[in-house]
């Protein structure tokens, strides 16, 4: 016999769905705040030390202390162009840090008459007392320096075999330039350190093409990640509708602005209005409507429960809150639940990072950012 509340004594009915009622809803992770007073916050690395360093949009580079502690700006940056979505942006240790000290610095360079600008990626060696940059070579421009201060992308990820990828945006103005292989606009990248070009790259030897793209048809990246399996990710702003996960393979195009799964500002389609079309990938999983991610990482430690290992967790600049996607397989496969984090926090999340800890860090952009830690739910 089906049972239901109906169907049971009155006395015992009420009984239970007061149980059921009394349950309480699975309790969520909480930000607890490192350091506040951060200026447009917008990438975070994590020193042998303990100390986190962060870069500011507009043209600084902090360490910060485990205790809430600012330090003073750290010298030698490169000069940066600071206007609208340009500055300084992301930064990344070399594999190889606790011995050689070099760091990776990703920032929209300003042209000599400083009517232009474009990504560029520089590396250098952080001195013994974290103050001051030595030794700084720019090992790559972004080709051609563009008007306008809007989608400079700039996501860096180091491979297993020491190349990095890079992620360039199309600089808005110049989008259709993202489907063609004479420019780096809407490109991801892939260099060696030393900013020369692999000789596997797929476009080396081709005419026409520059030797340096990996893939194309990219809009505005504001996420790269290599996975524990050794895939390249990517997160990417459609237009309105369309943010992007995407799985950057050698010579692939992802379609801007042929496709898309969102529409134009002006409420008119993209392209032909199609969302794919021959020869271009659709993406790993997509939002409409947008919710401006920017930041992503994978979770590979227990500290949140065994569940979460495997999740990708992404940062949301438009709904201020961190977005749980889990996959159909550990660190791998599409999106089969996506939940979100920290819903009330109200601050735009800009980057997301695990630390060497286990530990979800998070920045956010806002005039008085945060450095935050993701302390796990009470079990």
């Amino acid at each position: 016999m089906k049972l239901s509340l109906h169907t049971l004594p009155r006395w015992l009915a009420p009984m239970l769905l007061g149980l059921y009622l009394a349950v309480p809803a699975a309790a969520q992770p909480t930000a607890r705040t490192i350091a506040q007073g951060l200026t447009h916050a917008w990438a975070l690395a994590f020193l042998p030390d303990g100390n986190y360093l962060v870069t500011e949009r507009p043209g600084t580079l902090r360490v910060v202390e485990p205790g809430g502690r600012i330090r003073p700006p750290v010298s030698g940056l490169p000069a940066v162009q600071a206007r609208g979505q340009g500055g300084l942006l992301d930064v990344a240790l070399d594999s190889d840090f606790a011995r050689n000290r070099t760091l990776y610095l990703c920032y929209a360079e300003p042209s000599a008459d400083g009517r232009t600008a474009g990504t560029a990626l520089a590396r250098a060696r952080l001195s013994d007392d974290a103050t001051r940059l030595e030794d700084l070579r720019v090992i790559f421009q972004q080709n051609p320096k563009v008007s306008g201060g809007n989608h400079f992308g700039c996501r860096m990820a180091e491979a297993a075999d020491g190349t990095l990828f890079l992620a360039l945006g199309e600089r808005y103005n110049e989008r259709d330039r993202a489907q063609t292989l004479d420019n780096h606009l809407g490109k991801v990248v892939r260099l060696h350190k030393d900013g020369k070009v692999p000789t596997d790259n797929p476009y080396v030897g081709r005419a026409g093409a520059l030797p340096e793209i990996w893939s194309y048809g990219h809009r505005n990246p504001q996420g790269l990640v290599m996975s524990p399996r050794g895939a390249l990710w990517e997160l990417e702003h459609g237009p309105m509708g369309g943010d992007e996960i995407n799985l950057p393979v050698a010579g692939a195009n992802f379609g801007w602005p042929l496709v898309s799964h969102g529409r134009n500002y002006n409420f008119t389609s993209v392209g032909t209005g199609e969302r794919s079309q021959p020869g271009t990938l659709q993406p790993l999983h997509h939002w409409v409507p947008s919710i401006a991610p920017s930041g992503m990482a994978f979770v590979t430690s227990e500290r949140y429960g065994k569940d979460w290992v495997g999740n990708l967790l992404v940062g949301s600049l438009k709904f201020a809150y961190v977005a749980r996607l889990e996959l159909e397989r550990p660190f791998e496969g599409r999106v089969r639940r996506e939940s979100k984090l920290l819903p009330d926090l109200d601050e735009r999340v800009r980057d997301v990072r695990q630390g060497p800890d286990g530990y979800i860090y998070l920045l956010t952009d806002q005039p008085q950012g945060r450095l935050l830690r993701l302390e796990p739910a009470p079990r």
